[in-house]
């Protein structure tokens, strides 16, 4: 019994996308990383084939494709990584003394009760409103508007112990300024 002869077989071809995949990559393992998309991308187009046509040209294709993406994905990353490193090297850095106060801002706030903390961050770092934050947690209004009050008086309370006022204040969105 006879098989079929043409159609979808990409097992005869793989050496033929391996040594095409090394060429352009320069590289064995991201040869096989590269050659590995191009199968599965093939695999998901494999409806768009034409019984037809040449699986050779076809698979040849797709990897060169897949090739292109990547090349084009690395460079649109170095180009993210370039901007931030310039943007980096243009900022002051903190000083000691300001690096130490956001440090202990964080583990002040990381220290709040969960239910606290879930609050105040949907709140005053992404920015809900006190519906949204609620609708968010699946709780009351009131009980939001609880827990971010709670949160906040923690938080001065941290403040307030600081040392005088040569201490940077925290500033608390929608709290009172002493």
């Amino acid at each position: 019994m006879m098989g079929k002869k043409h159609g979808f077989n990409v097992v005869d071809q793989l050496a033929a996308l391996r040594r095409y995949a090394r060429s352009l990559s320069r590289n064995g393992d991201e040869a096989e990383d590269l050659v590995q998309d191009a199968l599965v991308r093939a695999y998901e187009k494999q409806a768009t084939f034409r019984t037809d046509g040449n699986i050779r040209n076809w698979l040849m294709s797709i990897l060169h494709n897949t090739h292109i993406d990547r090349l084009r994905r690395k460079r649109s990353v170095e180009r993210k990584h370039d901007s931030a490193a310039e943007m980096a090297e243009q900022s002051a850095p903190a000083s000691q003394e300001l690096s130490v106060r956001l440090a202990q801002i964080q583990a002040a706030f990381q220290d709040l009760p969960e239910d606290q903390r879930e609050a105040l961050h949907l709140v005053a770092i992404e920015e809900l409103s006190y519906q949204e934050a609620a609708d968010v947690l699946n709780i009351p209004m009131g009980t939001l508007m609880s827990r971010i009050s709670r949160a906040r008086a923690r938080l001065r309370n941290l403040e307030d112990g600081a040392e005088g006022d040569r201490k940077p204040r925290l500033r608390l969105i929608g709290g009172a300024d002493d």
